[in-house]
């Protein structure tokens, strides 16, 4: 159990490690889309130095009139 939580961690830094060399944390994010590029960016892990590139797409629903 160990050793997959140690993965787990590692895939994650390298994820943040990625995020980071694109410059997603410049700022706060200023929508759910760009929240959402961060997350999956860091999810993907080392993914990410493998030619993936993930974008995440959302819209927030507006209030009815």
């Amino acid at each position: 159990m160990r050793i997959v939580g140690t993965l787990v961690i590692i895939w994650l830094i390298i994820g943040v490690f990625a995020a980071f060399q694109r410059g997603y944390f410049g700022g706060s994010p200023d929508s759910c889309t760009e929240a959402g590029t961060v997350a999956i960016t860091i999810a993907a892990g080392p993914l990410n130095y493998m030619g993936v590139n993930p974008k995440m797409a959302c819209e927030v629903p507006q209030p009815s009139q």
